[in-house]
């Protein structure tokens, strides 16, 4: 498969608008801000709420779970509706969740206020790559998707630097200040992206449906989708509990263990940038995958299973974040070469972006059931199994993927 899909599916443009790329990618990281306050705040809200750890494990998981069945509903809505109104309307969705969780009284509302949370944050991941595809040009696309990519760790590791302002506000004041902040910036996106034009054939009803059905009768897209599950689930395995981790490898408290997850998250978008520089100087996809999903079950192991000193533990959490940050540059990547016909970007992301979903959903739920079972230790098992089924999956749509790189 040639890469025109990519390139036909793009209203020309004269330059690289640098400037709505830099709103996109912050618009990204706001919405990361939402995944990072979870982790930030999870113990607060346990002790506010007097639940245990499996039932605050709902509290990340919960984020995610309308995302991981309507993904690709809403990626087809995004292909319908254009994607500037549908990542402004993200924002805005990501606001109110913050807003009504903020004043939830019990850990079923703050639930629901997570849920819609992650609508919001779902309709901006699904919708703000085409952004990047109508931002920028053919030679410009594949460091603009790298940058995008960083999104997540800088997002999260952000919000992990704001442990101080956890202590000041509180979790419900830290939920107040982000929907403020979440509805100021869907203003600025829109006035900083009016002038950007939609890529083609988005907006076309009759378009929409057939891409939707073309994306989902498509084993490339459902094999990108599940590279995304894969890579989250233990991504979330571990770092949604990583300041609780480290706290009993390190034996340091609570604003220390966040900083130091934080530094391991920030170390992603680091990864971001190496990935999309191997991708860069022509590594293949699959084998960016495969040696990353190798890297990862190593460092599962280490982290979780051997009676490694603490910090030579910690600097495994590094690497896990920094390799692992290739593969959502791969699977953004690849994703333009698998919208087959112009217009269904939004579709493959969003197909895409379902498995991602999945796995914020089970990887928390996974570790956090199996760690309050049997121990940390057993968590590696699941998440070993998981990486060597990734990796013997990565071969599947390799001819289609390198084709056109």
């Amino acid at each position: 498969m040639t890469s025109h899909a990519g390139q036909a599916a793009v209203a020309p443009v004269a330059a690289t608008d640098r400037l709505a790329l830099s709103l996109v990618i912050g618009a990204g990281i706001v919405s990361a801000f939402q995944v990072g306050k979870a982790t930030l705040a999870l113990q607060a809200i346990r002790m506010d709420l007097e639940v245990a750890l499996s039932a605050a494990s709902w509290v990340l998981s919960a984020f995610a779970l309308l995302g991981a069945l309507i993904s690709v509903a809403v990626g087809a809505m995004s292909d319908r509706l254009q994607a500037r109104p549908t990542v402004i309307a993200g924002l805005l969705l990501q606001a109110v969740g913050s807003a009504l969780g903020a004043m939830a009284p019990s850990l079923a509302s703050l639930l629901a206020a997570r849920a819609l949370e992650g609508l919001g944050f779902l309709a901006v991941t699904v919708a703000a790559p085409a952004l990047v595809v109508a931002a920028t040009t053919v030679a410009t696309r594949r460091p603009a998707f790298a940058a995008w990519a960083m999104f997540m760790p800088l997002g999260m590791a952000m919000m992990m630097f704001a442990a101080p302002a956890l202590g000041a506000l509180g979790w419900r004041g830290l939920w107040w200040a982000n929907a403020a902040l979440l509805a100021v910036y869907a203003l600025v996106l829109g006035l900083g992206t009016r002038d950007l034009r939609p890529i083609a054939g988005q907006g076309n009803d009759r378009h929409w449906r057939h891409g939707l059905r073309v994306v989902l009768a498509d084993r490339g897209a459902w094999w990108l989708a599940g590279q995304f599950c894969a890579y989250t689930a233990m991504f979330f395995a571990l770092f949604g509990f990583l300041p609780t981790i480290l706290g009993a490898r390190l034996a340091v408290d609570g604003p220390a263990a966040g900083v130091l997850s934080a530094i391991a998250v920030l170390a992603g978008a680091a990864g971001c940038l190496a990935g999309g520089a191997l991708l860069q100087r022509g590594l293949g996809t699959t084998q960016l995958l495969r040696g990353s999903f190798a890297t990862l079950a190593l460092c599962t192991v280490g982290i979780l299973v051997l009676p490694l000193p603490g910090e030579l533990a910690y600097l495994l959490c590094l690497l896990f974040s920094f390799v692992g940050a290739f593969i959502p540059v791969a699977i953004f990547d690849a994703a333009p070469r698998l919208a087959r016909q112009p217009g269904t970007l939004g579709s493959v992301v969003g197909l895409a972006t379902q498995g991602n979903n999945a796995g914020i959903v089970l990887g928390p739920l996974l570790a956090g059931s199996v760690a309050g079972t049997a121990g940390w230790p057993w968590v590696a098992l699941p998440l070993v199994l998981i990486a060597l089924l990734a990796m013997g999956a990565a071969a599947v749509c390799r001819r289609r993927l390198e084709a056109g790189r």
